[in-house]
């Protein structure tokens, strides 16, 4: 019902917030209007009316062009592989320098993997921006659980960690290899993705980045943790779980609301963003176009806000944060095929592992994320790296100067001392047990990723993807 009466407010304050916006306008302008008396202050003020009463749709990427070796870059943004609740999105960069090409085509392969906790995954385009300097990037670009119809089912932390391994098998298939970097939130499933494929003895990344994530959400708890960790998960289930009302294509799925995880966000920090926005009013009345261009665009990507389907965001709760079943070596995830496998990081061996901290991060505290050189044993000291980031806050690791001048150079440097040639995998070589007969559809698919191993390709599941043109930069 919760839902339901949040829709109905929505559309009420909708021609509230139209008017507003005009009316902003209207005083704005160089009219009758805007010579009265206080007109700078009245459009001001229906600029922020309208900000607050505004709905934020989600982002672009909008990254048009980067600079590689002192030339522009064009980039092209494409979807790769598409499943019901993400999209592998791909950007890729043009060139008409000669060395230029050469340079893009040797540079290293990295998939991001993208939070899927309230926001939308452009909130990682800083990221995305620095990486295209050096690196071919793919991003996990997690859909709106309420555009997802009932019919594709549930999705649930397994499903996550499912995708995961699909699009590393996807990268593998077309280029050899490749690098993962995860950031917050998603450094769980990547583990325990990697851990999987380890365990079954297939091919994995060349390195794992993890940066800002719960490993371990036990060691210095912030409020985001004493929230999960405090309450009952039926308080979670009871509280915080609706479902979707009629007029969208996921009407009925169970969801953790974005309206909601948005209130969650703002009450964290009230008096800062009580403080953001008056400080937008009155740069607004300055004149000060700069600042209040980038209050608006900070705002835009924090507003815009997403659902996540119940099962997901319940297992997350328990997985993570009340059982702490990684770090206890008790989590057991579902195959595509339903059969039950240990996660065992101690598995991974002959990759390389860094991770990030910021240093006042207050979402994921202090060794929460170093937690995972504890687990990964199998891999050598000597390949696993630990940085943390003096004077940075969450979103300082991954977005911003200090992301672009500290974070950046340590990653790149790091994904380097660990990349190898590339070379695009061709179909398996099938050995006597693997020739089955194939029907005549099936042979006109798209192109699938494929597990490394034999036993692997057998119970492989099928992915569905977008016909696209084989790129090679």
């Amino acid at each position: 019902m919760l839902y339901q009466l949040y829709e109905a407010q929505r559309s009420l304050m909708e021609p509230f917030a139209d008017f507003a916006q005009a009316a902003s306008r209207l005083y704005g302008q160089s009219t009758a209007f805007g010579q009265v008396p206080l007109a700078q202050r009245i459009a001001a003020g229906y600029d922020l009316l309208y900000r607050l009463g505004k709905d934020y749709e989600k982002p672009e990427f909008g990254i048009k062009t980067v600079k590689v070796d002192g030339h522009e870059v064009v980039i092209h943004e494409s979807v790769e592989l598409e499943k019901p609740f993400c999209k592998l999105r791909r950007f890729k960069r043009f060139t008409d320098q000669p060395e230029t090409l050469k340079t893009l085509k040797g540079q290293p392969v990295v998939l991001v993997v993208a939070p899927l906790s309230g926001h939308y995954s452009t909130l990682l385009r800083d990221t995305v921006r620095a990486l295209l300097q050096g690196h071919k990037v793919y991003i996990t670009d997690w859909t709106n659980a309420r555009l997802v119809p009932l019919s594709e089912g549930k999705f649930n932390l397994d499903d996550y960690i499912n995708y995961v391994e699909d699009f590393i098998r996807y990268l593998q298939t077309e280029y050899g290899n490749c690098h993962v970097i995860s950031v917050c939130q998603p450094t769980v499933p990547v583990l325990a993705a990697v851990s999987l494929m380890a365990s079954r003895g297939e091919q994995i990344p060349l390195s794992m980045t993890m940066m800002g994530g719960p490993i371990d959400a036990r060691k210095s708890p912030t409020a985001v943790n004493n929230l999960a960790m405090n309450k009952s998960f039926e308080w979670f289930e009871n509280n915080v779980i609706y479902r979707v009302p009629d007029g969208f294509p996921g009407a009925g799925r169970r969801v953790y609301p974005g309206f909601l995880q948005h209130t969650g966000f703002v009450a964290m920090n009230p008096e800062n963003h009580a403080s953001s926005h008056y400080d937008y009013f009155k740069n607004l009345i300055k004149g000060d176009d700069a600042s209040a261009e980038a209050h608006r665009k900070f705002y835009d990507e924090y507003n815009a806000v997403l659902d996540m389907d119940a099962d997901y965001y319940l297992d997350t709760i328990r997985t993570v944060f009340q059982r702490f079943d990684l770090v206890n070596g008790t989590w057991q995830v579902t195959n595509p095929q339903g059969e039950r496998e240990l996660v065992r990081p101690q598995d991974i061996r002959g990759i390389g592992l860094l991770t990030i901290e910021g240093e006042l991060d207050d979402i994921s505290g202090s060794g929460q994320t170093r937690a995972a050189h504890d687990l990964c044993t199998g891999i050598v000291a000597s390949e696993q790296h630990h940085y943390e980031v003096k004077g940075a806050g969450h979103y300082g690791i991954f977005s911003g100067r200090r992301w672009r001048e500290l974070v950046y150079p340590e990653v790149q440097a790091f994904i380097a001392q660990h990349d190898k040639p590339q070379k695009r995998a061709g179909p398996p070589v099938p050995v006597a047990e693997d020739m089955v007969r194939v029907p005549a559809a099936a042979k006109q698919s798209t192109r699938s990723a494929a597990p490394a191993t034999a036993a692997a390709r057998k119970k492989a599941p099928a992915t569905r993807t977008k016909p696209v043109a084989r790129k090679s930069a």
